[in-house]
């Protein structure tokens, strides 16, 4: 039976309906049996502004800790975020300010699902391309695609119905799993 691999599922939205949640529903979904999502609690709006004086072990709030202590316990990482302003949303600037002075991304295999319809969410890719340089994760290339989300092909549960929507988010995690499975073999 294969090792079982847990992949951590970041929204960069703090909107209940939004598309990127949509797609990391989707990813829940389509999950093999050996993969297990995990969504962080309280999500976004539960961490505190970005502090340098509270980035240490003795200070750090409580949802800071529980955000790095599930990255520290993901096999991979998946993010999903919308663009705002032609980067990323600050919230979700946030959650990844609070990641640079912590390890626990370090190396750890992360890749992105670019939900924008076409011509759209450049600079959010860019600019988290820059900051998870920042914190040394190890992008996986083949697995950062676009996948845009066609609202009348989303059920009343907010997955995507469309096959061929729901393939390529499969592919992803299938990708992320395999780099987790060659480093941490």
């Amino acid at each position: 039976m294969p090792t079982s691999r847990v992949i951590l599922l970041l929204s960069g939205s703090l909107r209940g309906g939004s598309s990127n949640k949509t797609v990391l529903r989707t990813a829940q979904a389509v999950a093999p049996p050996q993969v297990r999502t995990v969504r962080p609690e309280g999500g976004l709006a539960a961490l505190p502004h970005f502090n340098p004086d509270d980035d240490n072990e003795a200070l750090l709030p409580a949802p800071v800790a529980a955000l790095r202590a599930a990255i520290d316990e993901a096999d991979a990482v998946l993010i999903c975020t919308p663009e705002y302003a032609g980067t990323l949303p600050g919230s979700f600037k946030n959650l990844l300010d609070w990641t640079v002075g912590g390890t626990e991304i370090c190396d750890k295999p992360t890749a992105w699902v670019n939900a924008a319809n076409p011509g759209r969410g450049h600079g959010a890719e860019t600019t988290l391309r820059t900051v998870l340089g920042y914190t040394g994760a190890d992008i996986v290339e083949a697995a950062c695609v676009r996948v845009p989300v066609d609202p009348t092909r989303v059920g009343e549960d907010g997955v995507m119905t469309d096959p061929g929507a729901r393939e390529q988010i499969a592919k992803v995690l299938d990708l992320l799993v395999e780099r987790a499975a060659s480093q941490y073999a």
